[in-house]
């Protein structure tokens, strides 16, 4: 465990309500077949992490502060600070709904109430853990209930002994079926977060502030270990979640509805299985919808240069801005399933315009010296952003 760190919470981020409905609703449709968008995207998501991780330990700012610090021109500046806030701000709002709904979806696999009420509990415990800055302890054990969870799952995955030739052919043989390319996008989008990137670098600036000039190198190594590992583990994870859903639904004439997820565990863990389900659920929806309003407040604030001291007016304006828009959608009778991979799309098509920003500050030796990145870091960011680029423009199309 020494070797975690700000990582883990990232990767308990992305393992979310939208992780478990988008991997099952993919193995389910589709089989092992999109097992190559899940490792792209962990390759993805290590590539663009390292770089916000190293951002935030080198110049102890945010993404947003370091994006606006790469442009010269006001005009520039201006124009990075509208982009930014509209594009974490609609993603985040997008997103939050799933985790809410994702949430919401736990408790009513256990307990007979509509999930509306349901929603507006979740909704109202986050807002208690945020109002309160007492969040950080709950967060530890929301974060231990995700990888129960996790662990459930990959037990489960050996339990059912899949096809594990159709594995390795899924993860080695990029294919895009019919009706499968929003599903490649929310799976990429679920796990490549753009708001993870700005709750990287903020939560790796204030947890390396200790760190003097002669003791940076030694942090970065280990924040590229932690990055690492943690974004490798939750890859395992969500592979574990297609390979079972695959293995139980794949193939069945009727549609794969929400109530259908907990079924992946039964071979493990019989009768119990939604309740573990439900717990896994709920501490995983109710991780991300803590973890998703900060994300958004710190973009926000840092791309105002306003601040970023989590007692702060405006800082507590935005993350309630966001909670609130996600909770009345959720609350409203969004479909949980179909907001959840909803907003993995909407994060894959918004990714591009994030992952660009984050390189062009990167590329800034007046603010990173010799912690800029070189060529191959940005031979394999601009492959990252040229993919997911491609894409997304190949859904607007099919769309029009």
């Amino acid at each position: 465990m020494k070797k975690f760190g700000p990582g883990l919470l990232i990767a308990a981020a992305f393992i979310g309500p939208g992780t478990v409905a988008t991997a099952s609703k993919a193995g389910a449709s589709f089989g092992f077949t999109l097992l190559w968008a899940l490792l792209f995207s962990i390759f993805a998501t290590i590539v663009l992490q390292e770089m916000a991780a190293r951002l935030g330990l080198v110049t102890a700012k945010g993404l947003a502060e370091a994006v606006n610090d790469s442009f010269k021109t006001k005009q520039a500046q201006l124009l990075s600070t509208f982009l930014i806030v509209a594009a974490i701000g609609l993603g985040n709002a997008a997103y939050q709904t799933g985790n809410i709904a994702g949430a919401a979806l736990g408790i009513s696999a256990v307990v007979d109430i509509s999930s509306s009420l349901a929603s507006a509990l979740i909704a109202l415990l986050a807002f208690v853990l945020l109002a309160s800055g007492q969040y950080k302890v709950i967060e530890k054990a929301l974060i231990a209930l995700v990888l129960l969870m996790s662990m459930v799952f990959l037990t489960t995955l050996f339990w059912v002994s899949p096809d594990w030739a159709g594995i390795a052919a899924g993860l080695f043989t990029p294919s895009i079926p019919d009706g499968a390319t929003l599903l490649v996008i929310a799976l990429i989008g679920t796990t490549v977060v753009p708001y993870n990137l700005f709750l990287h670098a903020s939560s790796v600036s204030k947890t390396y502030s200790e760190a003097g000039s002669d003791n940076i190198d030694a942090a970065l190594r280990h924040s590229r270990w932690d990055t690492g590992l943690s974004i490798s583990f939750g890859g395992l994870i969500t592979l574990a979640i297609i390979a079972t859903s695959a293995t139980a639904f794949f193939g069945q004439s009727e549609d794969f509805n929400p109530a259908a997820l907990a079924q992946q565990l039964e071979p493990l863990l019989g009768a119990g299985a939604k309740y573990c389900f439900a717990a896994g659920m709920l501490a995983a929806g109710l991780t991300s919808a803590i973890a998703a309003p900060l994300a958004a407040a710190y973009a926000v604030c840092g791309a105002f240069n306003w601040s970023t001291d989590f007692s702060s007016t405006r800082f507590r304006a935005v993350w309630f801005t966001v909670l609130v828009c996600g909770a009345g959608f959720a609350i409203a009778g969004t479909k949980p399933l179909a907001a959840i991979i909803f907003a993995q799309a909407a994060n894959g098509l918004l990714l591009p315009l994030i992952a660009i920003f984050l390189i062009v500050a990167m590329n800034q030796e007046k603010i990173l010296g010799r912690y800029k990145n070189g060529p191959l870091a940005n031979i394999l960011g601009g492959f990252v952003v040229a993919v997911v680029s491609a894409l997304g423009l190949f859904k607007l199309y099919s769309v029009f």
